[in-house]
C-alpha cells in the first residue's frame, strides 16, 4: 500500500536549483523544512529575534494550510538561533502561536545562518486530524 507525497515550494529560486521543498505531505503528516525570515523580494523581515520568529511562524502557518493542515495541528518545532540569548524573545513570539497547542519545542543555538542579519531558523510537523486532549 503507498501514501501519497506531496511536495510545496515557496518560490526560492534554490529549491528548484538545488532540488529540495518547502514542505512535504506524505499522508496526513505535513513537514516544513527550514525556514528563514527571508521575504520573496531576497530582504530579510525584521531586524530582531521577535520580529523575525513571528514573521517565519506566520510564513509556515499559511504553508500548512495550503496541505490543509491547521496550526492546532502542529506536534513539532524546532527552532535554530545564532543567539541563545534571544531565547526570551523567541519564546515570546512563539507563544503567540501555539501557547494554548503545546507541541514539542527546541530551541538550538548554531553558529550561523545564510545572513548574518538572520537570527532564525524553523522547522514545523503537524499531523492532520489530530486534536489536543483535553
Amino acid at each position: 500500500m503507498s501514501t501519497t507525497r506531496t511536495n510545496y515550494g515557496s518560490g526560492a529560486p534554490l529549491e528548484e536549483k538545488v532540488g529540495y521543498s518547502r514542505m512535504v505531505k506524505i499522508g496526513d503528516y505535513v513537514k516544513v523544512g527550514g525556514t528563514t525570515s527571508v521575504q520573496p523580494d531576497g530582504t530579510v523581515y525584521g531586524e530582531d529575534a521577535y520580529s523575525q520568529t513571528k514573521y517565519v511562524l506566520d510564513k509556515q502557518i499559511k504553508l500548512l494550510e495550503k496541505a490543509g493542515a491547521k496550526a492546532e495541528e502542529v506536534y513539532n518545532v524546532m527552532v535554530y538561533t545564532t543567539d541563545i540569548s534571544q531565547g526570551g524573545k523567541i519564546c515570546d513570539a512563539y507563544s503567540e502561536f501555539f501557547h494554548d497547542v503545546k507541541p514539542l519545542c527546541t530551541i538550538v543555538e548554531i553558529t550561523a545562518l545564510n545572513r548574518p542579519t538572520q537570527f532564525v531558523e524553523i522547522e514545523m510537523e503537524a499531523y492532520i486530524g489530530a486534536v489536543v486532549a483535553g
